[in-house]
């Protein structure tokens, strides 16, 4: 299960073994299971979580009881509500599994004690940050630009091997249309084959 950690580290920075070794010592892992929440609307997020085997869906509940979800976390992704960790307030987002899963988690003050003890770690986590900030800037500029069509077959693209594991349900509100809509989509690709 480290092994993850320790190969995700390596993708994004150079560290000795011995650093890396400190660092992986400081997470945790969790199970959770199918449709059971790591983090749920209220709660201060209190960590930061690689997804070691599963898939999450991280997303929002709107003022009409709508789910909107904002991004799918598959194996080797880090999921967390970043405004909640870092500013200690409440989460607007619920963290679920779509499927069992395993995440190592680090808390705040091992996330603090990292950055003092071992500099390089907090370019790990701007690294890290800065691309979930491009992914997200991506996915904001394909929903304001692109149809519905558009945005689906992307999906499918982004996600090859995960979209059919993913509930209609889901893939409808992370492409901001209804599962009618979604289905009319679908026999329209079906008829263009």
């Amino acid at each position: 299960m480290r092994e993850s950690l320790r190969s995700n580290i390596a993708s994004h920075l150079d560290l000795s073994g011995g650093e890396i070794d400190s660092f992986c010592s400081l997470f945790h892992p969790r199970e959770i299971k199918k449709k059971c929440c790591l983090l749920k609307k209220g709660e201060i997020c209190k960590f930061e979580a690689l997804v070691v085997k599963g898939m999450f869906r991280v997303y929002h509940i709107d003022s009409r009881g709508a789910e909107q979800i904002l991004y799918f976390a598959l194996e080797n992704w880090w999921i967390s509500d970043i405004d909640s960790f870092t500013n200690e307030k409440t989460s607007e987002f619920c963290i679920e599994a779509i499927e069992d899963s395993t995440v190592l988690v680090i808390s705040k003050a091992d996330k603090e004690f990292a950055y003092k003890s071992m500099p390089k770690i907090e370019k790990l986590f701007r690294i890290i940050t800065q691309k979930n900030q491009v992914a997200l800037e991506r996915r904001l500029i394909d929903t304001l630009s692109k149809t519905a069509h558009e945005r689906y077959i992307d999906f499918t693209e982004k996600f090859p091997k995960h979209y059919q594991k993913i509930s209609n349900l889901h893939i409808a509100s992370y492409l901001g249309i209804s599962r009618e809509f979604l289905s009319k989509i679908r026999s329209k690709i079906t008829l263009e084959k």
